[in-house]
């Protein structure tokens, strides 16, 4: 719907509710981490009437209750089933290096949070583009006015601006633990382990938004089989050459080696399948990635 103000004025509401609560409910009245709780889930359902709301101003009935229909659910799985693989095989992946840094020792574990906390943190600056992408691509791809053309230019234009986001991102999500690493952590142990990932730390960390543009077109232009097989197969092969660099000896620059390995394999195949001449950005076949027609609400 093109619409980013309804979900950011629900977010804003939603944080300032959790913050509030948190600090009503854990400092002052004592309730500790059911305090927090209860914050946490005051401000999701706040959060999540105001978007149903949202939907309400613009026709849709977002208050009306109905059972689906089979036919409804077999279209909903289709489409919720590879985003649902590909999402899973991003979060086993992390949960992966995190197992396997845990396994080094506790200086090496301290180093590896640091690090992918603060990697966690800049890359999701990068989710914007995945979100212009879905929103914009699909008109261009599938609608009443198709232009691939546009398409296309507007897939590079989120391809540089992922690039020259990334390297800034890289810049200085590397500088801040290089330069300045006692912010996070005085133990000099802890330091020497976070720089000896910063360079793989940099290379994983400056693709990262322009996979983001190139998977939300993927996503816009209905390719999720694809999408979902290819994550699968990235997260078989990462796993493998994670278990065979930690039986090597490699330890946390091996698990990071492992993830630019992961982040640029994601950037290549996605490209590959973009830039293919019988792609969702150059077929007139608008049946081929199509998951079926939805009823209207």
């Amino acid at each position: 719907m093109k619409d980013s103000w309804g979900p950011l004025k629900a977010l804003a509401v939603a944080t300032a509710i959790n913050g509030i609560g948190d600090i009503v409910l854990c400092r002052f009245l004592g309730y500790g981490i059911a305090g927090a709780a209860w914050a946490t889930m005051v401000s999701q359902v706040v959060a999540a009437y105001m978007m149903v709301k949202a939907l309400s101003s613009k026709g849709y009935n977002g208050f009306a209750i109905s059972i689906p229909s089979p036919d409804e659910l077999l279209d909903i799985f289709k489409l919720a089933a590879p985003v649902f693989v590909t999402m899973m095989s991003k979060v086993a992946f992390y949960s992966l290096l995190v197992y396997f840094a845990t396994s080094m020792g506790t200086k090496t574990v301290a180093a590896h949070q640091v690090m992918i906390q603060v990697y966690c943190m800049c890359s999701v600056f990068g989710e914007p583009l995945s979100q212009t992408a879905q929103s914009f691509m699909p008109a261009m791809i599938y609608g009443a006015n198709r232009n691939l053309a546009k398409a296309r230019t507007l897939l590079k234009s989120l391809v540089i601006i992922g690039a020259l986001s990334g390297l800034i991102l890289g810049s200085i999500g590397t500088c801040v633990p290089w330069l300045f690493p006692k912010i996070f952590s005085p133990d000099p142990e802890v330091i020497q382990e976070m720089h000896k990932v910063l360079i793989p730390y940099a290379l994983a960390l400056c693709i990262t938004p322009s996979t983001h543009s190139l998977e939300g077109t993927l996503l816009a232009g209905r390719d999720l089989k694809f999408i979902s097989m290819s994550m699968s197969g990235i997260f078989c092969v990462g796993t493998l050459v994670l278990l065979l660099l930690s039986k090597g000896g490699y330890g946390l620059t091996g698990c990071w080696s492992t993830l630019v390995a992961f982040q640029w394999a994601r950037f290549s195949i996605a490209l590959w399948r973009l830039t293919k001449r019988n792609g969702i950005l150059y077929s007139e076949d608008l049946t081929r990635f199509q998951v079926g027609k939805l009823k209207s609400i």
